[in-house]
């Protein structure tokens, strides 16, 4: 299943406006692309079993569900099989070479694409009918990938453009870097150092330290070392009860201001700038909607609670009024996100911390912290880790750490 996040990377890579992405945070040029695309893998890592696989859905072939075969070249499509938990019927770990060798592959157009990584044993895939693609879990114990170290980036390529982004919106674990070459020159997303995890995991612990809201908790080891640090969402699908509350100081006063004075909320789209203020215990955007208040699973998801609506024009304010809390700027800035500067997110005592430990882990500061971590002021700074191009010539996608900064890849 695609989350949240893939899905607007496809919508915008499809040409279409994202709910979250601000009109200047990313320039493209849209043009008819090649049908096939070259790949660049490159072991970055230490270890000499990397393993890598693609998925995604095929656009020229109805959008079936596709992955590419070992061989890196060979595209497969699975067939519905007639029980849940089907091994596929290919082998689709593409093996790359010892540290620091490359691996190129090919893909024809995709749409909701990830590129996956795996390091010391390869990834387990299964079908359900459908088909449907089982993909591994960081949430489910009984995940057969569960003690595995793996991570992946997202893209879709099609007949307009290559889009691709670095996402922590589930998780952090192995650093990986983009760099997209096409007419648009060379653009990168430097993504973690090689010490990017341990980083992310003593920050979390010395967030807990301080304000004992359960970070920690976030923090997964094995055999003594870090395996991943899971988003605050993760987190909840684990424990319920984590941060349970954390949010509420903040909500109330964010409700008491906006009694008082009005919230400005520019769409980005057609509809402009819309005005909303607190009554009658709803942020009320007349004529919009209303939003009665978040919790902080709602404010780390994006998607649940009163931010569950996504559609038209109430899916626009969706996107920036949760981008907000998750940086709590409300506070500081009633013009959203317009008025917003990258140098005062996360400055609150109650913010998403995990997405500000992941973002100051980053070599150039960028990754999807969280779903609507797209939302920019127009003409603003990117912080979600994308790079796109409507005439690309190669994307080389490294694991391992460093590589696009450096000027390696």
């Amino acid at each position: 299943m695609m989350n949240r996040r893939t899905l607007l990377s496809s919508a915008v890579a499809l040409g279409g406006s994202a709910l979250g992405l601000g009109t200047g945070a990313l320039a493209w040029r849209a043009s008819a692309t090649t049908p096939t695309l070259q790949i660049a893998l490159q072991n970055s890592t230490d270890s000499s079993q990397v393993y890598a696989y693609i998925t995604g859905q095929a656009i020229d072939n109805n959008n079936a569900l596709m992955l590419l075969e070992s061989d890196g070249q060979s595209v497969y499509y699975p067939s519905s099989p007639g029980s849940p938990g089907t091994p596929l019927g290919a082998d689709c770990a593409i093996a790359l070479g010892a540290p620091g060798s490359t691996t190129t592959v090919t893909i024809p157009h995709i749409a909701g694409g990830r590129i996956w990584f795996s390091v010391g044993a390869p990834l387990t895939f299964l079908l359900n009918p459908g088909p449907g693609l089982v993909e591994p879990s960081v949430s489910n114990s009984s995940d057969p990938n569960i003690d595995i170290m793996w991570d992946f980036c997202e893209f879709t390529y099609n007949d307009a453009q290559m889009y691709a982004n670095l996402s922590f919106v589930d998780f952090v674990s192995l650093p990986i870097s983009l760099t997209l070459t096409g007419s648009g020159g060379t653009q990168t997303a430097a993504g973690l150092s090689a010490n990017g995890l341990d980083t992310v995991c003593s920050g979390l612990i010395a967030q807990h330290n301080t304000d004992g809201a359960g970070w920690d908790q976030l923090v997964v080891t094995s055999n003594g070392a870090n395996l991943r640090a899971l988003s605050p969402n993760n987190g909840i699908v684990i424990n319920g009860s984590l941060f349970s509350g954390y949010y509420q100081p903040y909500v109330d006063q964010v409700w008491s201001q906006y009694s008082s004075q009005t919230l400005s909320v520019d769409t980005q789209a057609q509809w402009g700038t819309v005005t909303g203020q607190v009554s009658g215990g709803q942020l009320t955007f007349p004529g919009v909607g209303s939003f009665a208040q978040p919790s902080a699973a709602d404010i780390f998801s994006c998607s649940t609670g009163p931010f569950a609506n996504a559609a038209g024009e109430m899916g626009t304010l969706i996107a920036r009024i949760s981008a907000a809390f998750n940086r709590s700027t409300l506070l500081i800035d009633a013009d959203q996100p317009d008025g917003e500067n990258p140098a005062n997110y996360y400055q609150n005592a109650i913010t998403n911390h995990y997405s500000r430990i992941a973002h100051a882990a980053s070599l150039d500061g960028r990754g999807y912290g969280f779903p609507y971590d797209d939302v920019a002021p127009n003409g603003g700074t990117d912080q979600s880790g994308a790079v796109a191009d409507g005439n690309p010539t190669l994307l080389t996608v490294a694991v391992g750490g460093g590589t696009a900064d450096s000027g390696q890849a």
